[in-house]
């Protein structure tokens, strides 16, 4: 199975080798910019243009959580290894680390000059790697 999101503000999920779309869902008011599995396969988490973060059930086959708190668009997401934990990076110069259990933010990442373009999670750690426009990439111990 692969996962898409695009233009058309829909993710979708693909079955191969046949090609075939399994699942699409709808709810973004924005182009969608990242989108990746829970590690368990049962949610998907997405990013948007509308300034969201929103977690998907994939048995519901709908939206069961949006998260707020980025004041442009999200350019990328990641899950945790852990499964718990949700990053996202934003247009708006900073990243978030949410709490998917208590449904909040835990921390806000703030450091770079420039719109923050990706966000990644170092398997088995609690270190966050980002880029950004600005020309840099940063270590993060969500920890600390």
């Amino acid at each position: 199975i692969v996962l898409s999101g695009g233009d058309d503000r829909l993710w979708k999920t693909w079955g191969f080798p046949d090609g075939n779309i399994l699942l699409t869902g709808e709810g973004h008011t924005d182009w969608l910019s990242g989108c990746c599995f829970r590690p368990s396969g049962t949610q998907l988490v997405t990013s948007s243009g509308d300034t969201t973060v929103r977690l998907w059930d994939l048995s519901r086959r709908g939206c069961i959580l949006t998260l707020r708190g980025h004041a442009r668009a999200v350019r990328g997401c990641s899950w945790h290894s852990c499964g718990d934990f949700v990053a996202s990076a934003s247009m708006d110069g900073t990243s978030k680390i949410w709490d998917v259990n208590s449904e909040r933010c835990r921390y806000t990442l703030r450091g770079h000059e420039e719109s923050v373009n990706s966000i990644e999670f170092l398997p088995f750690s609690s270190t966050v790697l980002t880029s950004s426009a600005d020309k840099t990439l940063s270590l993060w111990d969500v920890r600390t």
